[in-house]
């Protein structure tokens, strides 16, 4: 089983990932992705599943036309682990080469 992050990883980790915020009343980071539109959303939403699938780490999302609302806590471990970090960086350089 995979520890939650003290409180100075969870701050030295947040501090490595500038877009993703705490939530609110739980042990978990969140971030909005916005894309120019539906189908490449919907593209970063199945490209980043495939990875969470591999890592059997699944992230809480929604996908609202051209936005995807992301939360990321590792269940097991009820609060934020290294895997929502390695997951959240995943998911950035997903969303910065859709960008480019």
């Amino acid at each position: 089983m995979v520890e939650r992050l003290s409180a100075e990883g969870r701050k030295a980790a947040l501090s490595a990932l500038p877009d993703w915020s705490d939530v609110a009343g739980r042990d978990a980071i969140a971030r909005t992705f916005t894309f120019k539109d539906f189908s490449e959303a919907f593209g970063f939403m199945a490209r980043v599943a495939l990875i969470a699938e591999k890592r059997d780490h699944h992230p809480e999302w929604r996908n609202v036309y051209k936005t995807v609302e992301v939360v990321l806590s590792t269940h097991d471990a009820d609060g934020l682990t290294q895997k929502d970090i390695d997951l959240a960086k995943v998911m950035d350089a997903i969303a910065g080469q859709l960008s480019t």
